[in-house]
């Protein structure tokens, strides 16, 4: 048996800097997502500690009676406001580089490599400890890129997105859920940035 992780990003959040919350769309975006869950046998709810995904696994923890744990980990790549006095221009150069070179260490924040370590190491302890469950991972679009990229080869990732290198940071759509097993530190991907629960009329 394997461990089925469900890497959900954030919903829409609010503009600014530093850690923001969602906005009133993105509350729609996360419940959506909450009633998506509820239809599938989850046992754990793991969240980045900023506040954008802790709200988003809140919603979902709500609608499916389970409780959710923190894990530093599965904080982004670098957030903008981290570093005192930076403009979201630098930000998105500084994000742009780390993009382009994935060993390039940001003056915030972690290189792409290290990040997608990051995802990395935790899934795997999660699937060691949880061997046969299924769990709600929410935290945040670069590092679930981060993440594919290290792991999967260029092959895979252009079957998944024939642009996927070079689109990686547009690819990874708000509440969407990529499905990703795990046995013994080896990783199946299963479905990519599934946004179909988003789109059913509300009832």
């Amino acid at each position: 048996m394997s461990t089925t992780f469900y890497l959900v990003r954030h919903a829409i959040k609010e503009k600014g800097s530093q850690d923001v919350g969602l906005t009133l769309e993105g509350v729609q975006q996360a419940r959506k997502t909450a009633e998506r869950f509820r239809q599938l046998p989850i046992q754990h709810i793991v969240s980045s500690p900023l506040r954008r995904a802790k709200l988003t696994a809140a919603l979902i923890a709500e609608a499916t009676n389970l409780t959710v744990s923190e894990d530093r980990r599965l904080r982004e790549r670098a957030n903008w406001g981290d570093l005192p006095g930076q403009s979201f221009e630098a930000f998105v150069a500084m994000w742009e580089r780390c993009t382009q070179d994935r060993d390039y260490s940001p003056p915030v924040g972690d290189s792409a490599r290290k990040a997608g370590e990051r995802l990395s190491s935790c899934l795997s302890e999660l699937s060691e400890r949880y061997p046969e469950d299924h769990l709600i991972v929410v935290t945040h679009g670069g590092l679930i890129t981060d993440f594919l990229v290290n792991v999967f080869c260029e092959e895979e990732l252009h079957l998944r997105h024939p642009h996927f290198i070079a689109e990686q940071s547009h690819l990874i759509a708000e509440c969407s859920i990529t499905e990703i097993r795990c046995k013994g530190r080896i990783f199946e991907w299963v479905s990519f940035a599934d946004t179909r629960h988003l789109h059913t009329k509300d009832s």
